[in-house]
């Protein structure tokens, strides 16, 4: 199958025209378009000009004026308030109709922006899928995300309206949202004229008079509205990442190339069609939920599995399995972090043995680098594919990925595989020359990027160049450090940044990581960069041990560098390793390695916006003050 994944992706760099026209076939259009590739602006690369489509319409309307009004199109489930229910297309759409011609009705039209502050409930669907019927940009903002980061949304955005929602539910317990969305309001020097206030049963939000509106009470009278036709090259949403300057980044998504390469990537990558169940255990504030929660499984008409809940905790480790078996999931989608977790509480994969997934046919990977005895774990304990895949925020599919739905290639561990269809990948030096198969450089994409890809930057099109096109002319920077092997496997080891440089040598913290992890007492592992006199930069290591090893610090320490020694070799100068209970995270999964190394380097560092749990951040900086690094009083 090889040959015909290098026969698609010659034909989608060599004839671009050709090939995203007949996947945009697979979509109905209100006007069809003039150009598929348009690219009289270049660097600011356009898909499908002229053309006219509404990326709601596709994702539920024609489905059901196709007949299969009565097939599920989400299945909520939600371990954490032991709630679970479908929602048909036919209910779906009456759902999104109403809410979107009540924000209609209040004066929200195409082209307004709209923030969405949610939990993980099919609400949060409806609105978005409102926004897009509207023709309206929604801006998601992670649940329960502090306030000034959602104040710093608010006035960059400037939306007409925000819909948010009482509280989000975690294992700890309820997150009250009102509160944090009214100090944001009073941080934002932008106004905002009206918020519609979803309350749940398990907390009621005490309403604004003149600016909040029950969300429940506004839906008794509200109109149906048909689908806006938008230009292709409108946008649909602006999604928020964190920027290096602390000034958050709007990646701004258009409506006729996501909708493009959501659709062919749900049947080629995921082997997701009509009919099938498919679950991206995310959430909808991150890419994945935007891109595999909500549209991608709708525009192909298949049934999203919306979880409100973790994958150990809500209540055990058997939680993901059971509602695979349930559901008769297909294809199921999480991150290499959730799959630690698991192993971490369940290493011999207890919660497994009884549960029938015959029904599941592949699991996807992606969000933080999946190393190798991961990959081979889960191969193990679930006697499934495991495919690792490569993407990112700005690209809102994948770059580099195991096409399972046309051309499947073999696995090898480590690697996401083949650059995708439309993305021309490749590995360079600092000067932006390409280097030789298995040496690690600067992974690049060529351009155009494909449809679906980042059209810019919300309002900042300076910025987009400077940040992701500067560095190469003719390129996009991915930020990320890796190499092809003579197959043209990608390999991504760490972001740029996390590349260590040992007295010259650039060593990757992937590569540690990898070798870290196949010690049969780690469960997960982090490696970075401190500062050293002689050698510039030495690596140091965190490993969290899986749920009741005993082994003591010394055997450990011993272990873990004589496994480095022997498979990186002396030149990794690896001493520093250390065992502590948690490591800090984003709400996503990704280690947050700049923020520990700041802590082991004693310099100044701002809370991480995304951290999932602050207190990880003590944690650390305990071991590393033990190993005499971070001074404890900095």
């Amino acid at each position: 199958m090889k040959a015909l994944h290098n026969q698609l992706h010659q034909q989608s760099i060599e004839q671009p025209d050709v090939f995203w026209a007949d996947a945009a076939a697979a979509l109905d259009w209100d006007k069809p378009f003039d150009k598929v590739l348009d690219d009289r602006q270049a660097p600011m690369y356009r898909w499908f000009s002229g053309g006219e489509i509404n990326t709601c319409y596709n994702a539920v309307d024609r489905h059901v004026e196709a007949g299969r009004g009565e097939q599920v199109a989400i299945q909520y489930v939600s371990p954490i308030t032991d709630t679970a229910y479908g929602i048909t297309y036919a209910e779906l759409q009456a759902q999104v109709s109403r809410l979107a011609g009540y924000m209609a009705s209040q004066g929200v039209s195409k082209g307004d922006r709209v923030i969405i502050y949610m939990p993980m409930i099919p609400e949060t669907a409806y609105a978005m899928l409102a926004c897009a019927r509207l023709g309206a940009i929604h801006s998601v903002v992670f649940g329960g995300f502090a306030a000034n980061e959602l104040a710093t949304r608010i006035n960059d955005a400037k939306p007409k309206m925000i819909l948010s929602a009482s509280c989000g539910i975690e294992p700890s317990g309820v997150v009250a949202y009102k509160p944090l969305l009214d100090d944001a309001l009073g941080q934002a020097t932008h106004h905002v004229e009206q918020c519609l206030i979803l309350n749940r049963h398990q907390l009621h939000a005490d309403l604004v008079d003149g600016r909040d509106v029950d969300w429940q009470a506004a839906m008794v009278d509200a109109p149906y509205v048909g689908c806006q036709p938008v230009a292709a090259t409108d946008p649909l949403y602006v999604l928020y990442t964190s920027g290096t300057t602390g000034q958050p980044k709007g990646v701004v998504r258009d409506n006729g190339g996501h909708a493009v390469a959501l659709a062919w990537s749900m049947k080629n990558i995921y082997d997701i069609n009509g009919g099938d169940v498919f679950w991206a255990a995310s959430d909808v504030g991150w890419v994945v939920g935007h891109s595999f929660i909500v549209y991608g499984p709708l525009l192909v008409g298949a049934t999203t599995l919306l979880f409100e809940g973790k994958p150990v905790g809500t209540p055990d480790p058997g939680i993901f399995w059971r509602t695979i078996a349930q559901y008769q999931v297909k294809s199921f989608f999480t991150a290499p972090t959730a799959i630690r977790a698991i192993k971490r509480d369940d290493p011999d994969g207890d919660f497994i043995k009884d549960v029938d997934l015959s029904c599941l046919q592949t699991v996807f990977l992606a969000g933080e680098r999946c190393d190798p005895d991961t990959l081979h774990w889960a191969e193990q304990k679930l006697n499934k594919p495991i495919i690792d895949h490569w993407w990112q925020t700005e690209t809102g599919w994948p770059v580099a990925a195991n096409m399972m739905g046309t051309a499947p290639v073999p696995v090898k561990a480590g690697s996401p595989a083949l650059a995708v269809p439309g993305y021309d990948v490749q590995v360079v030096d600092e000067m932006g020359e390409c280097v030789a198969a298995n040496q690690t450089g600067n992974v690049v994409i060529k351009l155009p990027l494909p449809p679906g890809t980042l059209a810019t930057l919300w309002q900042n099109e300076a910025r987009y160049k400077e940040s992701y096109l500067s560095m190469y002319p003719g390129f996009y920077l991915t930020g990320d450090a890796g190499y092809m092997d003579e197959e043209g496997y990608l390999y991504i080891m760490s972001r740029i940044d996390d590349i260590i440089n040992v007295a010259g040598h650039r060593l990757s913290t992937g590569r540690f990581e990898e070798v870290l992890c196949q010690h049969e007492a780690v469960a997960e592992a982090a490696v970075i960069g401190v500062d050293d006199k002689l050698k510039g930069q030495v690596p140091l290591g965190l490993v969290v041990l899986k749920k009741g090893c005993t082994l003591s610090d010394e055997r450990l320490h011993k272990e873990l560098t004589a496994l480095v020694r022997e498979q990186i070799g002396p030149v990794a100068a690896f001493r520093l390793v250390s065992a502590v209970p948690k490591l800090p995270k984003t709400r996503s999964g990704k280690i947050l390695r700049g923020t520990m190394r700041k802590i082991a380097d004693n310099q100044t560092f701002n809370m991480p916006a995304t951290i999932e749990d602050p207190y990880t951040l003590e944690l650390v900086r305990n071991v590393l003050t033990r190993m005499g690094y971070a001074d404890a009083h900095v």
